[in-house]
């Protein structure tokens, strides 16, 4: 169910350095970044946060942007420390992140669930518990039996990459309506832009594991 509570903290999760910038696994900043540019804004360091933030202002919402700079797996110290000064639920936070179960292009929306073996989405579950809402940007998973870790912590190739963004757009689109409170009808937005099988054995073939 949609979370009655408007987002005030969106995060996006990736692995901090120059190495990891175009790397799969980084989707989420991907988003963050695409948002900050949108929207005027600019990341600043906050060591206290364990992470680097940004202000923006959408409509009559001001929203905070976080890039976590502790790796993957640490994610969840950087939004707790930040929640916890904000004075913000888990229902008022998006989390942005890679996922393969999505072919890369889509990106879905949707609020509390598990893990689904992602571990910066673990780690924060195991700071702030499930019931924070997710943007999951697709990357497929790779071809035969490659290595999960190796395929997302490598550069996504050029057609696979803009596809990615094309969804990041969709989504930046979108945000005016979600911080609205038209959570239903922002749903059925981005997912109508593509089909997706409810799991990984009926999945399609379609066309940017953890530290």
């Amino acid at each position: 169910m949609p979370s009655p509570v408007p987002v005030q903290l969106v995060v996006g999760l990736g692995n901090p350095g120059a190495d990891y910038v175009l790397t799969r696994h980084n989707a989420g900043f991907w988003f963050v970044d695409a948002m900050v540019r949108a929207h005027g804004g600019s990341f600043s360091p906050e060591r206290k946060f364990s992470g680097d933030v940004a202000r923006i202002r959408i409509g009559g919402h001001e929203l905070r942007l976080l890039k976590p700079t502790t790796f993957m797996n640490r994610s969840g110290q950087s939004v707790q420390a930040l929640a916890a000064y904000l004075k913000l639920p888990p229902e008022a936070i998006l989390v942005a992140h890679d996922d393969l179960d999505l072919p890369a292009g889509t990106v879905r929306l949707k609020q509390g669930g598990g893990h689904g073996g992602h571990n910066g989405l673990k780690d924060i579950i195991t700071h702030l518990g499930e019931n924070f809402g997710r943007l999951r940007f697709g990357i497929g998973r790779p071809a035969g039996a490659a290595e999960l870790i190796d395929y997302v912590l490598q550069r996504a190739g050029e057609d696979e990459q803009a596809r990615v963004m094309e969804a990041v757009a969709a989504a930046i689109a979108a945000m005016p309506r979600l911080l609205d409170g038209a959570t239903e009808r922002v749903m059925h937005e981005l997912h109508s832009r593509g089909v997706v099988p409810r799991n990984r054995h009926d999945r399609q073939p379609d066309e940017p594991e953890d530290e």
